[in-house]
């Protein structure tokens, strides 16, 4: 008999924690729910590169950027790009400042809303500045236009990890100081040769 009452109070008591534990997971589903966008809301998203070393250059780049939801699917805004490259060989420094306007739009959301899949379309200018160890230093400016696919994963309800996925366009002028002016135009639609081979990470803060 005790044997019995013992195995059935096992048995309640893996049911009651199996319970305990399904609410759980529910809770966290329900809660993902609110991770959905709403006109007005707005964001700020960017990520930072460092390198130094011996056998590296040493190099600096943050690239912030500000976006505003015209309503649940639809974001625009504007991006800054600032970036510094110290040779480790000759010294030679290049210096770079850009910035741009995009759209983007989500289409696609899974995983109860946590996983969002976007496109966006983005132009720009951008000004570098050559600064050899020897010799005059250059100048460039450029304008850039791009389409890109990404997807965002909220893993709080303010907070989530950015991953550009795939470059599908993009356009490059260059007009150097001393030189020619150069063109470079590419369109990439094989997206599932891999589109996670080398995909550039970020964070974003949604408010």
């Amino acid at each position: 008999m005790r044997k019995i009452i013992l195995s059935v109070g096992a048995i309640l008591a893996f049911g009651f924690a199996n319970a305990q534990d399904m609410g759980a997971v529910k809770e966290e589903m329900d809660t993902a729910k609110g991770m959905d966008f709403e006109k007005g809301n707005m964001f700020i998203e960017g990520g930072i590169k460092i390198t130094t070393g011996d056998t590296s250059n040493d190099y600096f780049a943050i690239n912030p950027k500000f976006g505003y939801f015209v309503n649940n699917k639809l974001a625009v805004g504007a991006d800054l790009d600032f970036s510094s490259d110290k040779s480790y060989i000759n010294d030679d420094k290049t210096s770079t400042f850009g910035v741009g306007l995009f759209a983007r739009y989500y289409f696609l959301s899974l995983a109860q809303s946590r996983l969002k899949a976007y496109g966006e379309a983005g132009v720009g200018y951008s000004h570098q500045k050559f600064d050899p160890n020897v010799g005059d230093s250059d100048t460039t400016n450029g304008i850039k236009a791009n389409i890109d696919l990404g997807l965002n994963y909220f893993f709080t309800e303010n907070w989530a990890a950015t991953f550009t996925l795939a470059n599908i366009l993009s356009y490059n002028n260059a007009n150097p100081e001393n030189g020619g002016s150069t063109n470079d135009f590419e369109l990439n639609i094989n997206l599932f040769e891999n589109i996670f081979a080398t995909p550039q990470f970020g964070l974003l803060y949604k408010f």
